[in-house]
């Protein structure tokens, strides 16, 4: 894939469940390499925040995808992250808050509504040179991505990095049992289910630093591609 033309550099995909790191691993791979970062879970967060506001049920896949089909969400990368646009309106800050992520765990599991992300994530990726972040973006959304890594934690340890990351918003008892209960629903829904891809790299950040595992990823890109990335970025 690397030398495709129209291509302007690798598809590296990064999945993992809540909490692991992900986000930030992506940040800082995309500054390392000139990639556009791609944050596909705040996609599905900004769906969510449309259905809580216009009081839609969260489990009704077909008023969803309506939902979707008359929305626009856009992902405009920053130096950390994405800025989110729901409808031309930044809804980066909203999408984080605790209401939004208990429905974008309910929204991302209904088969029609992920088909309508995949669509848009390829053609956010289309080109290459993204870092694109998620739960099934090795496995569903670029099967044949040139670098694919699995970011995992003992849940315990994610628990503890989610609550210190707004430690105002509720107990760390409570945000490891939210996120139990998202793993489950992500690990066992019928469609594109939170699994490694067989030929992805795993990194087990349970007893690694951020530069650890900054540093480990740096290098299965560069193992992985060889040459091939010095061309693309130099």
């Amino acid at each position: 894939m690397v030398d495709a033309p129209g291509r302007r550099g690798l598809v590296i995909a990064i999945d993992g469940p809540a909490g692991a790191g992900k986000s930030t691993l992506a940040s800082r791979l995309a500054r390392k390499f000139g990639y556009l970062n791609i944050e596909t879970g705040a996609m599905y967060r900004a769906l969510a925040l449309k259905a809580v506001e216009n009081d839609v049920d969260v489990d009704d896949e077909n008023a969803l995808v309506d939902l979707a089909f008359g929305s626009k969400i856009t992902l405009e990368p920053l130096i950390d992250g994405n800025r989110v646009k729901l409808d031309n309106a930044d809804v980066s800050t909203r999408i984080r808050e605790k209401d939004v992520t208990e429905a974008a765990s309910r929204v991302s599991v209904h088969p029609k509504v992920r088909e309508w992300m995949v669509q848009k994530q390829r053609e956010l990726g289309a080109r290459g040179g993204v870092v694109m972040e998620g739960r099934d973006i090795g496995t569903a959304v670029f099967p044949n991505a040139d670098v694919k890594i699995f970011l995992d934690a003992a849940p315990e340890v994610r628990g503890n990095r989610r609550f210190h990351q707004n430690p105002v918003a509720e107990p760390s008892a409570a945000v490891l049992a939210e996120m139990r209960a998202r793993d489950e629903r992500d690990r066992t829904r019928t469609v594109s289910p939170l699994v490694a891809a067989s030929d992805a790299v795993v990194i087990d950040s349970t007893n690694m630093t951020l530069d650890e595992v900054i540093e480990r990823a740096e290098q299965i890109v560069r193992d992985t591609i060889g040459s091939s990335v010095d061309r693309v970025i130099g």
